[in-house]
């Protein structure tokens, strides 16, 4: 599994022009990206009219802070698809946006903070859209930098939104 950063950084530019047309918001809790998706929507000339704003909530307290549920934590661990989607929830609520993103997981590396939930390369993410939940969880290989491993989660990302507005 690897990334074409040129392709990715167009689907976004592509995706950024989409929501500018159809007049949809967007907004994002990112953990393992660490605000990479927020940066490649706002990329593009003209962001400022769907992007309401984003959180990158690299640890648990921040979660919490942002209005993810502890519960949720406690229960799932960080790392699940119900705290992925529970940070698409708060983000979404945050910013009242047609479109959320919640993204956590584990790049690469055993989170010594979290090291009985991380699993190298596994990575949740949620989307909500118009109130429509959708998640995921994938596994990527071992990758050269950390940098590979964000674009590649952003890569995926960027298509299932594109699936999603557009079905």
């Amino acid at each position: 599994m690897s990334f074409d950063e040129k392709k990715t950084r167009e689907k976004y530019r592509k995706l950024t022009k989409l929501l500018i047309e159809k007049e949809l918001t967007i907004t994002t809790m990112e953990s393992a990206t660490s605000g990479q998706i927020a940066s490649l929507i706002t990329d593009t000339e003209g962001a400022s009219a769907i992007f309401k704003g984003a959180f990158v909530t690299y640890c648990n307290e921040a979660k919490i802070l942002q209005g993810v549920p502890k519960e949720v934590i406690d229960e799932y661990t960080v790392y699940s698809k119900e705290t992925a989607t529970a940070m698409t929830r708060a983000c979404a609520k945050a910013y009242d946006a047609n479109i959320s993103i919640g993204v956590t997981g584990t790049m690469g590396n055993i989170d010594p903070s979290n090291a009985e939930a991380s699993v190298p390369g596994q990575v949740y993410f949620a989307i909500c859209f118009m109130d429509e939940t959708y998640t995921y969880q994938i596994n990527i290989p071992i990758q050269e930098s950390r940098f590979a491993y964000k674009m590649i989660v952003a890569d995926m990302i960027v298509d299932k939104i594109l699936s999603i507005i557009n079905s």
